[in-house]
């Protein structure tokens, strides 16, 4: 038998698949289609990693499981290539991002290929192809006429190492998300979508009961979204015709109202600087907090900062009392109203505020010392100190409080959200040009639909500007246009799209990727439908899979597509950690390059490993010692050739273990558990060399069971062992329920208590069968002679006991 060659296994296999087309899917098939997505990558210069590896598996697993099922399978894979990271890299290097892009994405397509991925090629997508952005401008294009993109001037979260808006979600805890570096507020005219017109659709498409995602997943996208219930209430200025409006989910406590406190950039200090006597010291507080990141503001904010607003002070709409108004960095004009009503004897923020500044704090619900801190355990107790609502409990006073809001038009009651509308758009080149053109005469158009895509020119220099705006801006040839409406001289918006564009629909596209006339045809939108099952990064389920998810119904709502969720299934892989368990970085040196693994051990040993490597749900730490084992777990697989036997089907012996692996395989690859999968597989061909053979049938069987993990060595020994067609055209194994038990079971023998032998007996066997294989053991016989036995004790499936004098 010739020796097991990976490379040599692996390149022959992969050229007949691609040659064949083997796992080319078909549209509108008269089979049962499932379709298995993965997060696209993007074509960064580092190449794939083992976290991509980790990432793709698992639904490489599910699909080629499926195929074997007798499903239409669609599996496919693209490039989200748009973005920051190959822009930065071109200015570094002088390269063009567009050469940057194809050279990447060459990488990337050699390395998926030399995994053994199992790919629809054919529908490759490309973010920064003018045939695929064509189609996401489109989308934009929808959205702006039907009122959910819009353009204002607002305070947006910039990097100044970027120079780029980021949206919330990529600055989380003032950090931008590429670069590292600290966010800082600068007010700008910012394209916005209005996702939080979509909150409600969103929180309930994930109760809809055909969607299995983790609850861990719901959690975060529904703290996200962060819907809540209160009322918006009106505080009167006084001497002023102006009110402050305030949305608090805490109405019952209006009456422990002592201050308000407005963001630095509210509207009502340019408005009425002329009636307020410490302009100046305003002026300067707000220049300190332009050089603040949000993270700064909001979250630390440990050292309360503060400006009394000095000649405009506010009314208490329920105790008509006055009170002051101060200015604090802590409130943000991008949350709610820009305005905040305090209560610090149930406020923790609010009651250090007061503390600090010497400001009144009243108790409204009893329970605490509010002298010494603020009372919080606040979800019930009795309503104090508050005229109508005294002695009620906290629910009451809820009801009863927002009834006179809405009864006395003191305000409303309402829902918030704590997500923001979308900051869409980028002051660089390497994006999806927007497809609007902006008129003196017309204002904001779009670009009619029959001139798409606007496409992205080819420039010299794309480096970003210091002024924040577009490289876009400096191609007067490209930006001076004619309006649509008029006729008359417009310019085309310099501003392109963020890198979520393109990825916020391109699970449709793969569907009909050359498609010249829609976004997919409606048959293969019908036929395709929902992605069945759709794994990817746990980092992604706040942004990604939220803006996925809008622009998805967004597209359902106007009859585009035919189901309301994009997604039935996602699960979400854990991280594999570098060998010194910490996550994986070029500068602490603990990255492992899979091209080094396969070089080295093949890439069904990568494959295996990486599902073997623990709890795919859960990081896991890279041992390099392991991978030799699966290594030596494949050699035996491979050498299981030497001991196969030609009797038919499954053998006596094996017939139990055959159908338990059978089962222990197909439900643990169903449920995520590829490393017990593995193991059960391991187990297996330890008992098939503890007996000395393998049928053929068995050895078929085991190695279709494999395939899913390690496709390129079970199609070699299909292919030696001259089974029909290829591997991957047979048929998945079932299994028996009732053969999954053993019929025969190996108990042990004890005389007077120590263990001197065992016998095969069947499962079902009484004291008088058991007997007679014990009589029968030469050796137990031997240890009776010249022995009077009093006792003979039988267990059944257990023990087998003697006892002798």
């Amino acid at each position: 038998m010739k020796t097991y060659n990976p490379e040599h296994i692996e390149k022959k296999w992969q050229q007949i698949w691609e040659e064949n087309q083997t796992f080319k899917s078909k549209d509108n098939s008269d089979k049962k289609k499932f379709y298995g997505l993965v997060e696209f990558p993007y074509p960064s210069g580092a190449g794939l990693h083992v976290g991509h590896i980790r990432a793709y598996t698992s639904l490489e697993v599910m699909s080629r499981k499926r195929r074997l099922e007798g499903y239409n399978v669609l599996f496919p894979i693209g490039w989200d290539a748009f973005g920051l990271p190959t822009e930065n890299y071109a200015i570094q290097t002088g390269q063009h991002p567009r050469i940057v892009t194809d050279k990447n994405i060459k990488t990337f397509t050699g390395q998926m290929k030399a995994v053994g991925y199992s790919f629809d090629w054919d529908r490759t997508i490309d973010t920064t192809d003018p045939e695929y952005y064509k189609w996401t401008q489109w989308i934009f294009l929808k959205m702006f006429e039907n009122g959910l993109a819009f353009k204002d001037k607002t305070y947006v979260n910039f990097c100044n190492k970027c120079k780029v808006v980021l949206a919330n979600e990529e600055s989380q805890n003032g950090i931008c998300d590429r670069c590292g570096s600290e966010v800082v507020q600068m007010q700008k005219d910012v394209w916005f979508l209005k996702i939080r017109e979509y909150a409600d659709k969103l929180l309930e498409g994930l109760d809809d009961e055909n969607i299995d995602f983790p609850e861990r997943i719901k959690m975060e996208q529904k703290n996200w979204i962060g819907r809540s219930y209160g009322a918006e209430v009106d505080f009167k200025l006084k001497n002023v015709d102006e009110k402050l409006t305030v949305f608090t989910t805490r109405p019952d406590t209006l009456y422990g109202v002592t201050f308000m406190v407005i963001a630095p950039e509210h509207p009502m200090l340019k408005k009425y600087k002329h009636l307020i006597t410490n302009i100046e010291e305003i002026y300067n507080y707000q220049d300190a907090a332009k050089k603040k990141s949000e993270f700064e503001r909001v979250q630390l904010a440990k050292d309360k900062t503060g400006v009394q607003v000095q000649g405009i002070n506010a009314i208490n709409p329920v105790s008509n009392e006055i009170i002051p108004i101060w200015v604090a960095d802590y409130v943000m004009m991008g949350y709610g109203t820009g305005a905040i009503m305090a209560v610090p004897g149930h406020d923790t923020r609010d009651w250090e505020f007061a503390e600090k500044f010497n400001i009144p704090k009243i108790e409204v619900i009893e329970g605490g010392d509010i002298t010494k801190e603020a009372f919080t355990d606040t979800t019930d107790g009795i309503l104090v100190n508050s005229g109508m609502l005294n002695g009620l409990r906290v629910k009451e006073a809820k009801k009863k409080i927002v009834s006179f809001i809405d009864e006395n038009s003191i305000g409303k009651s309402k829902t918030n959200y704590k997500m923001k509308d979308w900051a869409f758009n980028r002051q660089r080149y390497w994006g999806e040009p927007f497809p609007i053109i902006h008129c003196d005469k017309c204002g904001i158009v779009g670009v009619p639909e029959k001139d798409l895509p606007v496409r992205l020119p080819n420039v010299e220099n794309y480096k970003p500007t210091d002024t924040g705006e577009s490289p876009l801006a400096n191609i007067e040839e490209w930006v001076n246009t004619t309006c649509p409406k008029c006729g008359g001289p417009a310019k085309r918006e310099t501003d392109t799209m963020p890198q979520w564009a393109g990825s916020s629909w391109y699970f449709l596209r793969y569907m009909d990727p050359h498609n010249k006339e829609a976004i997919a045809s409606k048959d293969n939108l019908n036929y395709w439908g929902q992605v069945d099952w759709y794994n990817g990064g746990m980092e992604h389920v706040t942004r990604h899979l939220i803006y996925s998810r809008f622009w998805h119904r967004f597209l359902y709502d106007i009859g585009t597509v035919p189901f309301k969720e994009p997604y039935k299934k996602r699960t979400a892989q854990g991280m594999i950690l570098g060998p010194d368990g910490e996550k994986m970085s070029k500068s602490r040196g603990n990255v492992i390059n899979p091209n080094v693994i396969i070089d080295e051990y093949g890439a069904d040993t990568l494959r295996t490993y990486v599902m073997f490597i623990g709890d795919y749900e859960k990081s896991a730490i890279w041992v390099d010692s392991s991978v030799k084992g699966c290594k030596r777990f494949l050699d035996r697989v491979w050498r299981l050739q030497e001991i196969v036997t030609d009797e038919k089907g499954y053998s006596k012996k094996h017939i139990s273990l055959m159908h338990r692996t059978i089962k222990k395989v197909s439900l643990d690859y169903e449920n995520m558990k590829y490393n017990t999968a593995i193991a059960a597989m391991m187990s297996a061909i330890n008992e098939f060399y503890d007996s000395g053979y393998i049928t053929k049938e068995e050895l078929k069987t085991f190695i279709i069971l494999l395939n899913p993990i390690a496709p390129h060595i079970t199609e070699e020994i299909w292919e030696m062992q001259g089974f029909e067609n290829m591997l991957n055209q047979t048929e998945w194994p079932e299994w028996d329920d009732e053969k999954t038990v053993e019929d025969e079971i190996e108990i042990p023998v004890q005389i007077n208590g120590k263990l001197r032998g065992k016998i095969l007996v069947s499962k079902d066997s009484d004291l008088q069968a058991a007997k007679e294989k014990v009589n029968q053991d030469e050796n137990i016989k031997k240890l009776l002679v010249e022995k009077t036995i009093v006792k003979e004790i039988y267990v059944p499936g257990k023990i087998y006991n003697i006892v002798v004098k």
